[in-house]
């Protein structure tokens, strides 16, 4: 039955089964009319209907949450966000890890915040940086919520106030990474914050990750402002969140257990009076590391136990954490320092890199750091045999499989067998559908290697940025994936949607969580995970959405569940060129996975195809903070 029979809908959808908030799945209708849910029943039917979709076999459920992007640039280039959209997201938050364009450019004549925090950290090319900085026209938070409200955005927008850049404003550049703030420039602030929240900012984003370093002279060996940060000040600025009931987005400083408990005890009810809503990247089974997973699971039952009272989600990934490294360039290598000198220079700089690898200072070093704990006996090679190493970077030749390279015979092979193959031909050894070009490059470029420290030396020096290489450093074991997902104390997130162009492929981050709540075909698991990527996410960022009740905002989507059994992710990522960019980007495609999303009402995506109308007519909205939207009211 249906309200009114003489009623006009926009857009009836029949026979899906609906998954929505705490809801039991059930097979209903849907209809929606002006950008809202009309009604939910059995066998609804309207005199005037514009638009029916049969969904008879599909689920129907909320747009999904992406909650850790960095979707801040290319909202300025392409707002529709096609590469999130098609995989069902209806919602992003952005300003993450402490980067944002809450301020604008920031620029002071000799400093280039945007490129210099941005470059490195996201692995942006910094042509792209500059023209986004280039055409930035507004200068103070209030500004950039006005700016991104006139945008043709596809899904809907959440903001967190980004810390890095908030030093910069209060402290300028130079002093944000040189020295702490006095007692008023960190009272403006905490004034400023405070404004922002009601203002219709969620939260605030830091970051302590030693991954993180700027990326323009004379600081490339600083890292981003946030990081010099001390207790204190993260301490007063949380008390403002606490107050006004924010979220504070946070990365845990990865070598010091008794830093990252004593930093996220500010989630505390017990010890600060109220407790402080606290999401965290990472909650990832790292491949060098085993304790860590346990690690994480004891810091989030012990957060959120009675005796400390806290409100703390670590964020998931629901997927193996593969990463593509150009050469030496990828944002995991920057925790070592040998490496991390090769990500100092400008990406486009080969000649700079070339001269680091070939200086024979560099040499020693660079060998002595691959082939720590691999040789003799020492502490490292027992941390290396108990499988406790300090870095996350894999430096197993066989888990790093070559994607592109010169040599094209190379490509799919993994390094191990490249590494055998080199010395068996350096040999004169028999060597399998040898060819002339192959045996030239190994004869011209690799006669010198002795072993495997020696060899990973010499493909970057052949090689630079035009090898790409993938290996898996963490979520390997994807049981162990699908317990961190499904644990209530964990929150599904960290695709890192919009950053890492070449490094990363992400973007289909929730529709893998939900393929592994699939696994036992149980609907309670799916509806659980639903609810974890929709309303618990909108609950966490303190903003409206998630739901599918009569006049919630119309963010709906469509998956097939016999497509998303067969889906894998890895399989499907593609590299593209994005014209928007100028450059390439790694993607994802989950073709028939999603047949169908809706934003606002809009139909963004159909049968594999956009909507002519994604990116140039406003079809989300900037969901502001619960606390700004009843200040207006």
């Amino acid at each position: 039955m249906t309200k009114l029979e003489n009623q006009k809908v926009d857009v009836l959808i029949k026979n899906a089964k609906v998954f929505n908030d705490t809801e039991i799945p059930v097979v209903q209708d849907v209809s929606i009319l002006d950008g809202r849910v009309f009604e939910r029943g059995t066998k609804l039917s309207y005199k005037d209907v514009e638009k029916v979709i049969d969904a008879e076999g599909l689920w129907l459920m909320p747009g999904l949450f992406d909650i850790h992007t960095h979707y801040d640039l290319e909202l300025e280039v392409a707002p529709g966000l096609p590469e999130s959209v098609r995989h069902g997201t209806t919602s992003v938050v952005i300003a993450n890890c402490s980067l944002g364009l809450a301020f604008g450019s920031q620029r002071d004549g000799t400093n280039d915040p945007i490129v210099s925090c941005y470059a490195r950290v996201e692995n942006i090319p910094k042509s792209v940086l500059k023209n986004c900085a280039d055409n930035v026209d507004w200068g103070n938070p209030k500004e950039y919520l006005d700016h991104l409200e006139k945008l043709n955005l596809g899904p809907n927008v959440v903001v967190l106030l980004p810390h890095s850049m908030l030093r910069i404003e209060v402290m300028g550049f130079d002093d944000s990474v040189t020295r702490d703030p006095t007692e008023k420039e960190l009272q403006t602030m905490c004034e400023i914050l405070d404004e922002a929240i009601d203002l219709g900012y969620v939260g605030l984003s830091t970051d302590a990750l030693p991954f993180h370093y700027l990326a323009a002279h004379p600081h490339t060996e600083k890292t981003i402002p946030t990081q010099f940060a001390k207790y204190g000040e993260l301490k007063k600025l949380t008390n403002v969140l606490r107050r006004k009931d924010a979220v504070w987005q946070a990365t845990p400083p990865k070598d010091s257990v008794i830093g990252t408990l004593k930093t996220f005890l500010l989630t505390s009810a017990r010890v600060h009076g109220k407790a402080l809503k606290t999401t965290v990247v990472a909650a990832l089974d790292i491949v060098n590391n085993w304790k860590l997973t346990l690690m994480v699971k004891t810091l989030a039952r012990l957060l959120n136990s009675k005796f400390i009272d806290g409100d703390f989600h670590m964020q998931a990934l629901g997927a193996r954490f593969k990463i593509w490294s150009d050469g030496a360039i990828t944002p995991i290598a920057e925790e070592i320092p040998e490496l991390r000198r090769l990500n100092e220079t400008d990406l486009e700089d080969r000649g700079a890199r070339n001269n680091i690898l070939r200086d024979p200072s560099y040499i020693k070093l660079f060998h002595d750091m691959w082939m720590r704990g691999k040789e003799g006996w020492s502490i490292d090679r027992l941390k290396r045999a108990l499988n406790v190493e300090d870095y996350a970077f894999n430096r197993k030749l066989s888990d790093m499989t070559v994607d592109r390279c010169p040599e094209k015979s190379w490509e799919g092979r993994d390094f191990q067998y490249l590494f055998e193959r080199v010395m068996n031909i350096k040999q004169d050894h028999e060597v399998d559908n040898l060819i002339k070009r192959e045996q030239q490059l190994v004869q011209k470029d690799f006669f010198w290697i002795a072993d495997e420290g020696d060899f990973m030396l010499q493909m970057l020096r052949s090689f630079d940025t035009d090898l790409s290489w993938s290996t898996v450093t963490a979520n390997r074991d994807l049981k162990v994936v699908r317990e961190l997902l499904m644990n209530p104390m964990l929150l599904p997130g960290f695709n890192d949607s919009g950053a890492h162009l070449t490094n990363m492929a992400f973007y289909d981050g929730n529709l893998r969580s939900l393929k592994l709540a699939h696994e036992n075909n149980e609907d309670s698991d799916v509806a659980y995970m639903v609810k974890r990527l929709t309303k618990d996410a909108a609950e966490v960022f303190g903003v409206s959405g998630g739901s599918i009740y009569e006049n919630d905002k119309a963010d709906l989507i469509l998956v097939d569940p016999n497509e998303l059994k067969k889906y894998d992710g890895e399989k499907h990522v593609a590299r593209v060129f994005r014209e928007e960019f100028n450059h390439e980007q790694l993607v994802n495609r989950s073709d028939n996975v999603v047949p169908l999303v809706i934003i606002g009402g809009h139909v963004a995506w159909e049968d594999e195809k956009f909507s002519k109308d994604l990116g140039q007519e406003q079809f989300g909205e900037l969901l502001k903070s619960k606390i700004s939207s009843n200040l207006n009211d």
